[in-house]
């Protein structure tokens, strides 16, 4: 299986569960992501942004002022959703369907570049990564929001073996290593903040052009 049949089997998923998406995380969604969401927003300024895997839109209310954002999903039905509550909501965004892993979008194109548990389910999520070091300007920002491979000697390799079942599932990978996937994508980490012990971490990165010190 190459990885444009991964690319695809990755937005039938995403095609088929879109409708039933936002209530499958409901309870998380109020009783924690809303709020690490709100806290990863505000520290993007006002700019060119873009957003990449913006699914069903849950990021919208926490939008800068001012800022003119683009947004970018790989699957139809999560984007008729998200222009559904983009119209509900009176929010200016600029939606296109895109693969994170080829972004439509010339070299320093954007001051700012956020995803949200994204990088869970990008097939090739160090290509990813690379493309949002290509389109953010030096010195501007990345900002994501991801949960990852708790590395303990149980935990670990209890999430490798239920893995496969749980992206056959919903499409998220739930052992994937993300900040080594910063690194190994060529962007320097700012600062890595860890909000649910390591399982979910708030990770600022720079394109490798800014000289930012590795921390």
């Amino acid at each position: 299986m190459n990885e444009d049949a991964f690319t695809r089997a990755t937005r039938a998923r995403y095609n088929r569960i879109a409708v039933v998406y936002d209530l499958m995380e409901a309870f998380i969604e109020r009783t924690a992501f809303a709020a690490w969401r709100q806290r990863l927003w505000a520290g993007v300024p006002a700019g060119r942004v873009l957003e990449v895997g913006v699914g069903t839109g849950k990021n919208l209310p926490y939008y800068p002022a001012g800022a003119q954002v683009t947004a970018i999903d790989l699957s139809e039905r999560m984007l008729e959703r998200t222009r559904r509550r983009a119209t509900d909501l009176g929010v200016r965004v600029d939606l296109r369907l895109m693969d994170a892993q080829r972004l439509a979008f010339p070299a320093g194109a954007f001051d700012a570049a956020v995803a949200t548990f994204v990088f869970c389910s990008v097939p090739d999520p160090v290509q990813g990564l690379r493309e949002l070091g290509r389109v953010v300007r030096p010195g501007g920002d990345i900002w994501l929001l991801e949960h990852m491979r708790v590395d303990r000697p149980v935990i670990g390799p209890l999430m490798d073996l239920l893995n496969p079942l749980v992206v056959r599932m919903v499409g998220a990978n739930i052992n994937r290593r993300t900040v080594e996937n910063v690194r190994r994508a060529g962007l320097i980490l700012v600062s890595v903040e860890h909000l649910q012990g390591e399982l979910v971490r708030l990770i600022h990165a720079r394109p490798e052009t800014s000289f930012i010190a590795v921390i």
